[in-house]
């Protein structure tokens, strides 16, 4: 036996205007668990989408609902969708303006100026387009090889893959290393990103490393600087320039970016783009997030091979914020003020170090962004931070 249309139409609009709710509610609440972490991350990175969503659901809600309680249930949820998804868009321009001045504060009034024309022209013109939320940022054609071998430490091969511009020439490399916790990942992470600065007149090399519980730091580190070494010696094959390198990671990765860029005799390079790194382990292991969805300790420990009150020293050895005692390459830090992995307050106390050490660096914070929130390569909180690392990376590379 078949529901009336009408049923149907009510039934549809009621659970719609639930769902919408739903998915548009983890733009504020904290994820206490790794699945639902996932809605954590997107919700606010889809909220153009979630927002229509919701718009439609309080427009069928009020015309399909004919039971006044109903129809005012139905239209308050929608409502408060639709609130929660417009905070996040209401606050795009004033989050944009705020990167943009933390931007000249730290690489002066005039950084801009200093990019070749031929390099800016490339640049997105906006830190955000709906066009680009709905269809995607345009990536652009490059040459792309894979299984790169480097490094074979311990018995493990380790490959990179190597993102270049269309036409043949020699270009600033940019080495990406990806997050994972220091467990898990591997360089197939993240192409959209790479493809994209690659087209921007970039070699990519994205890395690989071996993984913890199995090995233990430092051996994420030393094999991060085996790939350094191999992309020197290998520069002119891939059409890289050893001289112009930037390192740029994700959550481990850019703990490894940091630490290797950081190291009193690390080889040269020109500035590190940190997207929500690990920087003080031993506070980080003091006073996990709450809540924890990843267990913020048992990753510690496995990274570091014991707790900390068991490998003080360690801790503190695998702490970037402690290589500040020399100069060290300009920074570009960016984190999420939601972010429950790796909280915004260790970006903050970075930059405050580096700039008290006399160092170069840039802090960005975005207020809806949870972990990993360029996972969604053309939503709202990556296409802001895409905006200005790709100056951060033409000012660091090009500058003339």
């Amino acid at each position: 036996m078949f529901l009336k249309p009408t049923i149907f139409l009510s039934s549809l609009a009621l659970l719609l205007s639930f769902a919408s709710l739903f998915l548009s509610s983890w733009i504020i609440l904290p994820a206490p668990n790794m699945f639902l972490l996932r809605l954590g991350v997107a919700a606010p990175e889809i909220s153009p989408g979630l927002f229509l969503l919701n718009l439609f659901s309080l427009l069928l809600s009020f015309i399909c609902i004919h039971h006044p309680q109903l129809q005012r249930l139905a239209c308050i949820v929608s409502l408060i969708g639709l609130l929660t998804c417009g905070w996040v868009l209401v606050n795009i321009a004033p989050t944009q303006a705020q990167m943009a001045k933390a931007m000249t504060q730290g690489l002066g009034t005039d950084y801009l100026k200093r990019i070749p024309v031929k390099v800016s022209a490339k640049m997105q013109t906006h830190a955000f387009s709906l066009v680009h939320a709905f269809r995607g940022i345009p990536l652009g054609k490059i040459r792309h090889q894979t299984n790169i071998l480097f490094a074979t430490p311990a018995g493990v091969s380790l490959t990179m893959e190597v993102y270049q511009p269309p036409e043949v020439g020699k270009y600033p490399a940019v080495v990406v290393i990806y997050g994972g916790a220091w467990q898990r990942g591997n360089p197939s992470a993240d192409p959209e990103f790479n493809q994209y600065i690659a087209n921007q007149g970039y070699t990519v090399f994205a890395i690989d490393y071996r993984h913890a519980p199995q090995y233990r730091f430092p051996a994420q580190l030393d094999d991060v600087r085996t790939a350094l070494d191999f992309i020197r010696q290998h520069a002119a094959e891939y059409e890289a320039d050893p001289e112009r390198m930037v390192l740029l990671g994700r959550s481990a990765g850019a703990h490894l970016a940091m630490l290797a860029a950081y190291q009193p005799d690390a080889l040269p390079i020109r500035a590190v783009v940190s997207y929500y790194g690990p920087v003080n382990l031993p506070e980080g292991y003091k006073t996990p997030p709450s809540p924890d969805p990843i267990n913020v300790r048992a990753v510690l420990k496995a990274f570091i091979g014991g707790s900390l009150e068991e490998l003080p020293n360690q801790y503190q050895i695998a702490s970037p914020i402690n290589y500040l005692t020399h100069p060290v390459p300009p920074t570009l830090l960016v984190y999420g003020s939601r972010d429950h992995l790796v909280e915004a307050r260790f970006g903050r106390q970075m930059y405050k170090a580096l700039l008290q050490s006399g160092n170069t660096a840039v802090f960005l914070t975005i207020p809806w962004a949870e972990h990993a929130f360029d996972a969604v390569f053309s939503g709202v909180s990556n296409q802001l931070a895409l905006y200005h690392t790709e100056r951060f990376l033409a000012w660091a590379l090009f500058d003339q």
